[in-house]
């Protein structure tokens, strides 16, 4: 007993759902990793008229193969899980609070931050990039180029201001829409048994919602209207994944398909299995047939049906492992989890600016691309956890962020 008293266990937010809360701040290191690392992989090149057509605002000499297939691996998955679990919630807020308080209050949440962010951080964020093209530039320079030139970039939060659009579009149409979610979640539930008829719903999904517009409008075209901006190829397997987390979202996580008794969840090996194949396989068409040689070999549309199935198929089973891996494993509360937790979203909207710099100061310094990737990822992260913990000591900030 007397050691019981010393050594609490850790008490999880009530109303919370801790796997969920676990894997979305572990999707948020991820993202943190993945920033850090496009200064280093071996495609990265900078554009001398302007660094937003760069592959990153910074990018150094020092290459590494290997942060080449971290990096692709992130981006084939983990945006799409985002979009998943930012949607888990949105039906059981839109039922308690109504769409117009619903409406308000994601404002509050989601595209307030976003202004605040674009028109301070980011500025911060992207000055070492106009300061390593420019070395002699001015500030009234940087402000000038960073909108006339760049395009006045979001940064990473241009995911905040499309989930708060994918938030409006569902509280504008939920009148109908949650009656025809529900119906959907009643069926899905219905499946716990059936893991594989699941996998190959969200195949279905996500293959309908993202190759054609791979095909049409090109796998990494960007668009927008100053920094708010979206990938075209991706914008409608982003909302597709966002209805889907709202789907799932309906009954109790812990029920149904992500009980702890649900064949689904027990097919976990499986999924993994199948994201480390699927992805495996995915390198492999772009080691074989580097820059188009596929089209030459198999033909244009061969081709782009193949490589685009298969990515969709990583895409599938990455989500698939990565929610069953978290509900199998998670099962206790550990305190700096906790803290991660509390403060992922914060650590979102304030990182890169850490990383940006980081790179940006690690640019003359001849060490192999590994050791300044670490050391970008390792600061950003916890100076980005401090700054959070400081600022969410301020009531208001708590509250929303």
């Amino acid at each position: 007993m007397a050691i019981a008293a010393l050594n609490p266990v850790p008490q999880y937010k009530t109303g919370r759902i801790l796997w969920i809360d676990y894997l979305r701040s572990f999707i948020t290191v991820l993202v943190v990793a993945h920033h850090s690392s496009l200064a280093y992989t071996t495609f990265a090149r900078a554009s001398p008229a302007a660094y937003i057509r760069s592959s990153a605002p910074i990018v150094d000499i020092q290459r590494w193969v290997g942060l080449d297939i971290f990096e692709n691996f992130n981006d084939v998955f983990f945006m799409a899980l985002m979009f998943l679990i930012g949607g888990i919630f949105v039906v059981k807020a839109l039922h308690k609070k109504g769409p117009s308080l619903f409406i308000r209050d994601r404002f509050y949440r989601l595209f307030l931050p976003f202004l605040i962010v674009i028109c301070s951080l980011m500025l911060l964020a992207y000055y070492p990039a106009y300061r390593n093209m420019y070395p002699d530039g001015s500030l009234r320079g940087f402000l000038k180029e960073f909108i006339s030139v760049e395009g006045w970039p979001p940064g990473p939060p241009w995911f905040i201001w499309i989930l708060f659009l994918f938030n409006s579009i569902l509280a504008l149409f939920s009148r109908s829409g949650l009656v025809w979610l529900t119906k959907a979640a009643t069926k899905l539930q219905g499946l716990k048994d059936k893991p594989f008829t699941v996998a190959l719903l969200f195949f279905l999904t996500a293959w309908i919602l993202y190759v054609p517009a791979s095909w049409f409008f090109g796998a990494y075209t960007w668009t927008g209207l100053g920094p708010l901006v979206f990938q075209k190829s991706r914008f409608f397997l982003y909302f597709g994944f966002f209805i889907i987390g709202c789907i799932l979202g309906i009954p109790d996580p812990d029920t149904g398909l992500f009980s702890s008794g649900s064949t689904f969840v027990k097919k976990w090996p499986v999924w993994l299995a199948g994201c480390i194949f699927f992805y495996l396989l995915l390198i492999s068409l772009e080691y074989f047939f580097p820059n188009g040689a596929g089209e030459r070999v198999i033909g244009l549309w061969p081709s782009r049906f193949i490589y685009s199935s298969v990515y969709t198929l990583s895409t599938c089973f990455s989500c698939l492992a990565f929610l069953t891996v978290f509900k199998r494993f998670v099962t206790h509360p550990v305190v700096i989890w906790n803290s991660l937790s509390d403060n992922a979203y914060c650590v979102y909207l304030v990182h890169y600016v850490f990383v940006l710099w980081c790179q940006y100061s690690l640019l003359d310094f001849p060490l192999p691309a590994i050791v300044k990737f670490g050391i970008t990822f390792v600061l950003s992260i916890v100076c980005s956890w401090i700054v959070s913990i400081l600022l969410r000591k301020i009531p208001v900030v708590k509250a929303y962020i």
